[in-house]
């Protein structure tokens, strides 16, 4: 199939998305508090973490505004934070959402994921999990910010590698200490029987602004879709190496990722957020992109009549994406590459692709 004719089936689809608008996925961000201090924090790079944890009847008062038949097997709830196996009523929040008709998920950084928290998660009826890997020790515990995380989180990965009945996958989030260990993590997630590594670069907001050991040039950018590329050509095991949804990649579109770009926050993706904001995925700028609060608003309601401002991205046609010609298949790149005044996005991966 030319790639011409994939580029024109993935926009249909795109439209086709949006046009429907289903919500699958809804993140909810249940605890900001977090055991670690990670250099480039993912949840709100701006909020303390002293914010207390969204009571779970709070939640599911949000949540039980959505109707039953809508809640269809790839409904999911996210947990997200900080992290969330701080809350102590974790059990009891898996169990609520299996009760509902909705499966769960979470995002965890591994410290506290042992034996016999895996073994409670998987009894409370979680059904995918997603565990962060940044670097061999050293490089990870400076990502993290605590020494001994990597021992621990390679205990939990090898743990939830273990469980057939897990979606499971390892996320990277790659920088400049990390791009040369590439193939050694990718032959250590291989060795403990990981199946998904998804590779990740780091958005130059909050914290990782103005560190510029964690931001690769273009030229180390596209070493990293070369190496992708690589391993998806000629896969070395068992494992899926992907690079993430955050942005439109030009030439490595088709050689990095199973599908074409597509950002699907607040087209398929909303969240709940600590404070009760509604918006899309948890990385969005929440204060311009707030489509309101559960303690005010209906959930469903606001998914079904506002969200406009993700569903027709012609506003993103400024700055250095204005005439640009790839812009229907990127559309501004990823919703979380836009901060602030919203004049210009903050990152372009098409321009990285460039690089000869």
């Amino acid at each position: 199939m030319s790639n011409v004719l994939r580029n024109n089936m993935g926009r249909l689809f795109r439209w086709n998305e949006t046009r429907i608008h289903e919500l699958n996925y809804l993140f909810w961000e249940c605890t900001t508090r977090c055991n670690l201090h990670c250099r480039h924090c993912g949840s709100d790079c701006t909020a303390p973490g002293s914010s207390p944890d969204m009571p779970l009847d709070d939640f599911l008062r949000a949540f039980d505004t959505i109707p039953r038949s809508a809640i269809g097997p790839r409904f999911t709830v996210v947990l997200t934070g900080g992290e969330p196996l701080l809350r102590p009523d974790i059990e009891e929040v898996g169990r609520a959402i299996r009760q509902r008709g909705a499966g769960w998920s979470m995002v965890s950084n591994g410290w506290f994921y042992d034996e016999a928290m895996h073994r409670h998660l998987m009894a409370a009826g979680m059904g995918a999990l997603t565990i962060s890997l940044d670097g061999l020790e050293p490089e990870h515990d400076w990502m993290r910010g605590r020494e001994g995380c990597y021992q621990r989180t390679l205990n939990a990965i090898a743990i939830a590698a273990r469980e057939r009945r897990l979606n499971f996958d390892v996320v990277t989030c790659v920088n400049q200490r990390t791009l040369p260990q590439l193939q050694q993590l990718h032959d250590l997630l291989a060795s403990l029987g990981v199946r998904q590594w998804r590779i990740f670069t780091i958005i130059p907001i909050g914290r990782a602004k103005e560190d510029p050991e964690l931001h690769l040039t273009n030229a180390q950018f596209v070493e990293l879709m070369e190496f992708i590329k690589a391993k998806r050509e000629k896969p070395e095991s068992a494992m899926n190496v992907t690079f993430s949804c955050e942005g439109y990649l030009g030439r490595y579109e088709w050689q990095v990722r199973q599908n074409p770009f597509f950002c699907h926050a607040g087209i398929n993706i909303a969240s709940v957020l600590i404070d009760g904001t509604i918006c899309a995925c948890p990385n969005i700028d929440r204060e311009v992109f707030g489509q309101g609060n559960i303690y005010q608003d209906n959930l469903w309601e606001v998914w079904n009549n506002r969200f406009e401002t993700f569903r027709d991205r012609s506003w993103a046609r400024r700055g250095m994406c204005k005439d640009c010609r790839k812009f229907r298949d990127c559309l501004g790149n990823g919703m979380h590459n836009w901060h602030g005044d919203c004049q210009e996005v903050i990152n372009c991966h098409y321009r990285k692709t460039l690089t000869p």
